[in-house]
């Protein structure tokens, strides 16, 4: 039996650009509501084993996700700055969240299929390609979703299902 093979590099997709997003923002969904399981005063101060408050976990998914994608979308360079805004109610917190999906899908929109396979520096830091890169946003977004699920069983509160997305 004859075999074929080719180093020629070949893009094979697995899931479209669409469907990723779909799957991104199913994940916020569930971030914001374990966002909203805290209380107030908790979500600002509570931590355990030195962790950051989950509010502070927050304003780093807030700092990469929704200006990450900019920077993909417009081709630009930007410095990661965990500093967004002062977010002292959980109110607030939630409206940057909202905020930030909005911005994730109408920059995402302006990402051509084909970049995903491009290589890229994001925050002029961190190499990779567009995809890899999303992939880490969402990662590093179920990473920390985890901490607050710990800090809510800690703190005695149900967290969301983790499969309801």
């Amino acid at each position: 039996m004859e075999t074929m093979t080719s180093n020629t590099p070949t893009t094979t997709s697995v899931i479209s650009s669409k469907d990723l997003l779909t799957h991104w923002q199913a994940h916020r969904g569930l971030t914001r509501r374990v966002i909203e399981a805290f209380p107030e005063k908790e979500l600002f101060e509570f931590s355990i084993g030195g962790m950051r408050p989950f509010a502070k976990i927050i304003m780093e998914l807030l700092a990469i996700g929704a200006p990450g994608v900019k920077e993909i979308a417009e081709g630009t360079v930007q410095q990661l700055n965990e500093d967004l805004e002062q977010a002292d109610t959980k109110e607030k917190i939630l409206a940057l969240w909202d905020e930030a999906t909005a911005t994730i899908d109408q920059y995402w929109a302006q990402i051509p299929d084909q970049r995903f396979q491009e290589k890229i520096m994001a925050f002029g830091q961190y190499e990779g390609t567009v995809q890899s890169t999303v992939l880490y946003y969402i990662d590093n977004e179920i990473h920390h979703r985890g901490q607050g699920y710990v800090y809510l069983r800690a703190l005695g509160i149900e967290p969301p299902f983790f499969w309801q997305r």
